[in-house]
Order: C-alpha cells, then structure tokens, then sequence
C-alpha cells in the first residue's frame, strides 16, 4: 500500500469533527504583575472546538454561551478556567507558572532548575518522543541537541548507534559517552525500550561531566524513565505497524553488457547455460515489516509511586533475512515507608535477538549489499538440486546464499537496574545509598549446511557457538545537603562510588557434519576452534559538588571527582578531575527591570578536566599469551608467548574543557536561545604507539599525544502563535573542527579497503577522519589507463607511495536539525529535517563496481569506459587484475552533505467530549513518514554510512553499507 493510501485512510477516519456557535463575549487579557496585556494568548470553550487568540493589545471576541467555561492559557503563566454567568466583558489576569519558570533538569547525581545550570546541558524530553516513534534511543537523539552527532555503521535493525558529542576526543579509547539510566552506567543503548524514557540529558561540557569523572571525557547522557506522576491508576496502550523499504537503487549491467564486459576482460565460458537476466537488488530489497505494541500503568498515592509495562517490538529490515525482536518489561516502584525512609527500584528485563546481514564487505567475503550490485545477473538463484549459483568464473555465491544460506541467531537476556534507599536526616540533609545492576548473557548461533553452499560443501558444515556473559554492578553513597540563608542557597553533595565488572566469554566451532538434521556444533565431527576466557574490571571513586546561589543572581558550581581504575599501574592508578563553572543572571539586576521584552538573561563560564581510561583490560600488564605450542617427539606440546610489554607508568587520558555559553529568553519566554563557544584539549592519549624493535614488540599503550576539539553551537526554541492554530519551532546548529595536536611525529594508517591499501590517516595538523590517497588526473585517450598527479604536479600513470596526500574531510562543516510542530484544534502536524553539510564521503563501493579488474558485476558508468584510442572519457579501460586504474584517489571521494526529511507526522486527537463518552483519558491517531525524501549530490545508495561503525579514525567510508530506509509507520495511543 503507497503512502498516500495511507493517509487517505487516516483522513476518513477523523472526518466528522463538529463545530458549534452561539452567543459572543468578549474580553482582555493581561499580566498579573505588570497588567500589560498578553497579546496571543489562547481564549477556548472547553470541552468543544471553539478558540480564539487575543490580538496586539490583549483582546478578544469569541461565539459562547451562559453556562459554559473558557480556558485561558499562555506560556508561562498559569491556566485560568471561567465560568461565563451572563458576562459580556472579561478582565482576565493572569500570573506567572513558578513551575515553567523552574524547569527542574536532571544532572549527575540529582537534579537542578534549568536556569540554575551554569554548565552546557541539553535536554531531549517526551514530547520529543511522541513524535516520532521508533525502536533505538539514539534514533531519537539525532538532530535533537545540539554538539551531538549520531551516526549509524548501518541501517540494519540489528545495528546500533554512535554519538559523538563534540568530536571525537581519542585515537585508539573509546569515544562513546557515558550512558546512565536510572542512575546506572551502561555502554549498550541498543536493546533499552524508547517508550519508557521520559526524558534524556545529554552533559556536553567538563564543567557539568566531572562529576563522572574517569567515565564523562566524552560526555555523559542521562536517561530516566518514567515514573507514577498522578493520583488515579492511568493505562495506556500505544501499537504502530510499520513498513520500510530501501529508497534508493543503483544501475548495474544487464546480461549482456555483462556478457560484453567480460569477453573484453579475456573471459570466456558457455554462455548458452547463463540466459538468466536476474535483478538481484529486486530479489534482495524487500518490504519490511514492523509491529510494536506497549501496555503501561502508572500512578501515585499515599506516598507509592509506580510504573509497570510490557513491550514487545519485532522488525523485519528492508533486506532479506533481517530482523529485530524485542520483549521488554519495566517496574519502577518508590515507596515513603517513614517520613524519614524512602525505598524503591527501577528495574528493566529485555530479551533481545536479532538476524544479522553481513554488510561493509565484498561479495567474495559473504558481503550481500555488495553482492547484489556485483554478482552476475545471468545467473538465478538456485541450481536445478537446490544449491545456490555462483558466478560463472569464480566460486563467489549469489547473494541469496548469504542470507538464506546459514542459521544464525543472536539472543541477548538483559537485566539492568537498581534499589535504593533514601533516608531524611533532617530536611536540608539527605543520604541515599544505591546498588545497581547491568547483567547480560547473550549467545551467538551459527550453523551453515553442509549441502547448499559452495563454501559449506567446502567445509562440510559448520557449527559455531559464542557466548558473552557481562556482570556489572555499582555501589554508590551519596550526602546532600540544603540550605538558605537570606539571599545565599547553597547545596552540597559528597559522595563515593564502586564499580566492578566481569566478563566471560566462549567460542566452539566444529564441522564436518553428516547432514542438515541437527545444526548444534555436537553433530559436527571435527573440532576447529573451542576457547573460553574472563576479564575483570574494577573502579573505585569519591566525589563532591558544591552549587552557590546569591540572590537568584551570581550561581557558581564546583564538581571534584577522585578516580581509581585497576587499568593502570599501581602508581598511576588515581586521577583527579576537578570543574568549576559560574553564572550571571543579567536579567535580575535591577538595570533590567524595566525591560519587558528581555524574560531571561544568563551568561555562563566553565573549566573542567575530565578523564578517560577505555581502552581494554589490563592494559599496563606485561601480559602472557597463550597458543604458542610447539612440538616435541611428534606430540604437540602447550606454550606460551609474552603478549605485551609492561608499562607500569599508563595513567589517565585526559580532557581539559572550556566552555562560556548565553543563555537568553525574550517575549515571556516565547523565544528561548543559547550559544556555546568550547574549547577541549585532550592530552596523555592511550595510543598503541610503536616501540623500537630490540624490545622485542612492535608496539605498545602508551601516553602519547594531543587531540584538540573546538566548536559552536546554538540552539533556538520558539513559540511563533498560540491559539487555536500553535506553531512551535525547535532548531539547532553545530560547528565543530577536530585537530590532531601531537602524536610524536608519527602517522597513523588504518581502513584497509579492497586490497588497495588503508583509506585514513592520522598527521598531526589534520583532523582525525582524514582521506589518504593519490591525486585523480583523468584518463589519457591513447591508452585508456588513469593517471596522477605527483608531489610536483605532473602527471604519472605509475605514481609512488610517496605521492599521496589528504585527499578529503569525512568531518562535516556542521550539522543541524530543525522540527516544526504545528497543532489545530485536535490536528497537530510535526515535522523534523536534519542534515549534515560540508563532509566527504570515500565511495570504496565504486571500487568494486568501476574497478573492472575480475568477474564481478560492475555499475552501468562503466559503460562510457574507454575502449579505443581517441576515446574521451573519465572511466578507465577493463584491465583484468590491474588495480592501477583503480587506486585510492580523489576519483572516489564525494560531497556527503545531505538534508533529510527525517520525520513527519500527522496526528489526530479525539474530542474530549467523545472520549469522556467512552470513558477514556486521551485516543490518539497518528501516520509517521521516515525518511520521505533525501536532498543528496552522493551516489550511492545513501549518504548516512559509516563502514567502519565506531572508529575513531576511520569515518565516513562507503563499502557496501546497508542503507537507511524509508519507513511509513501507523499508530495508536490509548489512555484510560
């Protein structure tokens, strides 16, 4: 079914809506304090579709009758309801929402007013989530926040998100913040349920990270759930149905252009047995297929608080064989046992599984997205006994044969959440102890047949399974402490933490199976590969944090964080990172108190040093490895080999921060901006740097080295009309430019692709996501072989490894997000752009499909190739085994940029007056178009790729990434 047919159907199922009028009165409305009149205030008989909005000078007329209620509203000041006894002129105050004004947001290890921050927050909350639905939290982070770029490594159901905030901050530790849920720290977002998040954080800043110390150099993202809010039990009910598809396709040869080709490469066969003229994007691409459905109840009384749900997703990819499936149960529960004593848990089970397809690789590597574009479409898919077809000149299988040609299977049990215990000393002085847990035990299947692919008769069968089992745990303490003296608030919090974690893993392989029957590895007679290992972790720290508030006036923060990790040496253990950050409410001077467009004025300063110790277990261990066995008198006796060197001097990677941010609201609030101007330096890197060869290693972790990040952002908030027509506008833009400080004069290569060499470099004076290669000259028309440009700007067809150099960005200029979210009556419409500007991405794809060198199906561009002297032309001669004409050079590098219309929904609410009948609290309708459409000068299939998933040096690389889909999406809310 097309979109537009979707639509249709929503459109007929909201038709009927009434509209009544009767008398008229009419009104002013105006501050309470001040009595300046608010002009586009919202004037609406309640219970009916009746509205209006005051103009310029606070008035308005509206048809209503003796014995209904209007309902006043206006951002930022409290609601007013009237009822109308025979009045023809209302004069309607209305006061400030103290409330609004003090949004409270949550930080490291407790909460603060909004506009008491003096750090870098932002803030994604639930109604960011309404609007657009989806299975993965950082979906709905993307183009959210500002200074957080969130890429995906693929568009497969099974895969997961990287966020960078502010840059890439390490060249061989990790760059992924710090996630907490609940006040627990976790590393793996993929399998949490996004209907019960009711708002995220996101710590941009050192000045307002520290508080995590050693875990908070890339940030910290703080995700709480929800939680019993009102007095009545409230059940919801929330189900969509979803269909995606691949939104774009490339052009390939048909069978006889193929034929063509290959008979130009030298290679002959029987053409007769190949007649087959076979689409495989067509056999591959596929609609996929998703249903969600979530049951919650939540509620609060006589001091207990809960929250109970129950989800279950499932999502078939737009490629064949890919899925997603997901059962997700929640209990948030807080009881005030005393007056003094409070309890509670926050507790989250999932068991998550998934399909995966094997993307990122050739076709001859099991790749499938290469696979429909390089495999020969003379060919079908299966033999005449059922096996799969391969090219006819190499033993490479059709692309069937990768996803339908093995079992395999990925659970994961997951158990992540915690208890604790808050006891009231006396009213300012509060202690709260927590144990939290994250546990997963997760198995790998693998079985492929030993009948229906090459490579299984090959092997005889094959039977793998991998288990990883995670145990973590967090034991924290914490003291606040509360006080107001006169004009001074002050809040203070100390505190320690432990944290342990444990991993063990194991692998079997065995093959050689007699048949297909039984696919356990036990039925496989020859074992290959059967290992088990544990690695452990432990963190011990203290913290504390002091907030000073004067007058509302001049706010100031001071976080400090002791950490210990068993990563490093005994004399490097402990780092300390401290932050201090200040602010100054202009808008509360008394200079300003005359201002009546100004509502709020902030100025904020920041410095902090935050660290980072991700980078594996035992690090500064001389470790021993084991596998080195040798043999002695025929019998192969066990040995072992020293795997590392000692470094007992590995300490901290440091991130030293500055930030000075404004923090600015006009029109009582109607218009909310903030800029952030930053700094980070990060210093001491955890680089696997080389050692000279008389230490008998080639390399080793050390501190070397100095990244730099610097960069802009803003954030805009407007409320642009109120009424029975709302219009609210949400956008955010980022500038960063990432530097690669120090790193002892040596260069980094890494990204191998296609048997050409690495494809990044990392040089000082270069940004970490730099593109290495040879100068593209064109094609010389006598011969039909490419040519460079040296080092002297000549042209060469055999240039040297010497002439290489930068040859683009993978870096975007900036990236943004704009949401419009528009309501009429019980019609809202939210719409969401996002995009990227200014990146490059290395096409390694057209490698494959222009490089003309093997058996392989090539893209339709090859066409215009060269194929007799005098030919003009930008695509080389077929040279079978010649890679020269298809070096790593500029010729594949490309404008990445791209605007997305990311999300657009169209909603629908029930008239309160036809819910009220049905006994029901809220039904809502709604259509959600992912996706729709892509503004792109890329050429392939899509502009959102990231080959290498989370590395840090090799970005923006194209290899037969499985693209993001367009997905259309109907729902249902449900609130009784």
């Amino acid at each position: 079914m097309k979109i537009k047919n979707y639509l249709w159907v929503l459109f007929l199922l909201v038709l009927g809506s009434t509209w009544a009028q009767d008398g008229e009165i009419s009104g002013t409305v105006f501050d309470a304090n001040t009595n300046l009149p608010l002009p586009g205030a919202n004037v609406l008989v309640k219970n009916s579709n009746r509205g209006t909005q005051t103009d310029f000078d606070g008035n308005f007329t509206l048809q209503a009758s003796t014995g209904e209620t209007l309902v006043i509203s206006f951002l930022g000041y409290v609601n007013k309801e009237i009822l109308l006894e025979g009045q023809e002129n209302l004069q309607i105050a209305l006061a400030e929402d103290e409330q609004a004004l003090g949004e409270v947001v949550v930080v490291g290890y407790g909460s603060q007013q909004k506009r008491d921050i003096t750090g870098s927050v932002s803030t994604v909350d639930e109604e960011a989530f309404d609007d657009r639905p989806n299975t993965q939290v950082g979906a709905l982070l993307q183009g959210k926040a500002a200074g957080v770029q969130v890429v995906s490594g693929s568009g497969k159901p099974s895969s997961g998100f990287n966020i960078r905030i502010r840059g890439t901050n390490s060249i061989n530790a990790s760059s992924e913040p710090l996630y907490v849920v609940d006040g627990v720290p976790t590393t793996d977002t993929r399998s949490l349920n996004p209907a019960d998040i009711e708002n995220i954080s996101i710590l941009k800043d050192a000045a307002s990270a520290a508080i995590y110390g050693a875990q908070g150099a890339n940030g910290v993202v703080l995700i709480t759930t929800k939680k019993g809010s009102s007095g009545k039990p409230r059940l919801s009910f929330d189900t969509y149905v979803g269909v995606s598809q691949v939104w774009n396709t490339l052009p390939v040869l048909n069978s006889e252009q193929y034929r063509d080709l290959m008979t130009e490469l030298g290679r002959n066969t029987d053409w007769s047995q190949y007649t087959e003229n076979t689409d495989w994007q067509n056999v591959i691409f596929k609609d996929g297929l998703s249903n969600n459905y979530q049951l919650s109840m939540s509620g609060k009384n006589e001091g207990t608080s809960y929250y109970l749900s129950g989800g279950y997703t499932k999502q078939e990819g737009a490629v064949r064989s890919s899925e997603m499936e997901r059962y997700n149960f929640k209990i948030n529960f807080s009881q005030e046992v005393t007056d003094w004593l409070e309890m509670g848990t926050n507790l989250a089970y999932t068991h998550y599984s998934d399909v995966d397809v094997t993307d990122n690789t050739s076709v001859n590597s099991g790749g499938v997205l290469l696979g429909v574009l390089s495999t020969p479409p003379n060919i079908g898919i299966y033999n005449a006994d059922g096996t799969f077809t391969s090219n006819p000149f190499q033993d490479w299988e059709n692309p069937v044969a990768s996803t339908d040609g093995a079992q395999r299977g990925y659970v994961n049990q997951r158990l992540l959440g915690n208890v604790y215990a808050e006891i009231k000393f006396f009213d300012d002085l509060t202690f709260k102890s927590n144990i939290g847990t994250d546990y997963s035990n997760a198995h790998y299947d693998y079985f492929l047949d030993p009948f229906r692919t090459s490579y299984g008769r090959a092997m005889n069968g094959i039977g793998r399974y991998n288990t990883n089992l995670t145990n973590y745990y967090i034991f924290d303490n914490t003291l606040n402490y509360t006080a107001k003296f006169g004009n001074h608030n002050i809040e203070a919090l100390v505190g320690s933490v432990y944290q342990k974690y444990k991993w063990e893993n194991s692998t079997l392989e065995r093959r050689n199976f007699a048949s297909d029957e039984i696919t356990t590895p036990n039925a496989g007679s020859e074992l290959i590969a059967g290992s088990a290992d544990k690695a452990e972790k432990a963190n011990a720290s203290f913290l504390a944090r002091l907030n000073y508030n004067f007058n509302d006036k001049y706010l100031l923060t001071a976080n400090f964080r002791a950490d210990g990790s068993s990563n490093f040496g005994p004399g490097e253990r402990w780092g300390y990172f401290p932050s201090f950050s200040a602010g100054w409410r202009i808008s509360n001077e008394s200079f300003m108190e005359e201002s009546n467009t100004i509502s709020d004025l902030k100025l904020r300063a920041g410095w902090g040093l935050v660290g980072n110790d991700q980078i594996g277990n035992y690090a500064y261990f001389g470790r021993v490895g084991s596998g080195g066995n040798y043999p002695i008198g025929g019998i192969v006796m066990p040995g072992t080999y020293p795997a590392s060197i000692e470094n007992e001097n590995l300490k901290w990677e440091e991130s030293e921060q500055v930030n000075v941010g404004l923090d600015i609201s006009f029109l009582h609030n109607r218009i909310s901006f903030t800029a952030d101007a930053y700094l980070k330096n990060t210093r001491d890197l955890l680089l696997n740097a080389p050692l000279p060869r008389s230490t008998g290693f080639d390399n080793a972790i050390q501190n070397i080295g100095q990244l730099r990040n610097k960069g802009l952002e803003f954030q805009l908030n407007s409320f642009n009309t109120q009424g029975a027509f709302e219009w609210q506008t949400n956008l955010n833009i980022s500038f960063n430019r990432n530097e690669v400080v120090d790193i002892v004069g040596q260069e980094i290569l890494t990204g191998s692709i296609a048997g050409r060499g690495e494809v990044s470099l990392v040089r000082e004076g270069q940004p970490l996501g730099s593109f290495y290669g040879y100068i593209w000259g064109g094609v010389d028309p006598e011969t039909g072989m490419a040519y460079y440009i040296n080092n002297e700007g000549e042209s060469t067809f055999e240039p040297s490894a010497d002439d290489r150099t930068i040859i683009g960005n993978a870096n975007p200029n900036f990236i943004y997000g704009i949401t419009n979210t528009f309501s009429y009556r019980d019609f809202g419409l939210s719409v969401f752009l996002q995009g990227s500007q200014g990146n490059d991405i290395f096409n390694a794809t057209r490698i494959e499909t222009e490089g003309m060198i093997d058996s392989k199906n090539q893209s339709a561009a090859v066409l215009d190739r060269w194929r007799a002297p005098g030919d003009v032309t930008d695509i080389p001669r077929a040279i079978a085994g010649n890679t020269d004409n298809s070096r790593l050079s500029t010729r594949f590098v490309e404008d990445g940029s791209y605007l997305r219309m990311k999300a657009l929904t169209l909603s629908y609410n029930l008239p309160e007056s036809l819910i009220n009948k049905m006994s029901m609290q809220n039904v809502k309708l709604y259509a959600t178009g992912e996706n729709l459409f892509t503004i792109t000068d890329y050429s392939g299939f899509d502009p959102e790729v990231n080959a290498f998933g989370g590395s840090n040096t090799t970005l923006g690389v194209d290899y037969g990434t499985y693209p993001q889909t367009r997905n259309l999406i109907l729902g249902l809310n449900l609130t009784f």
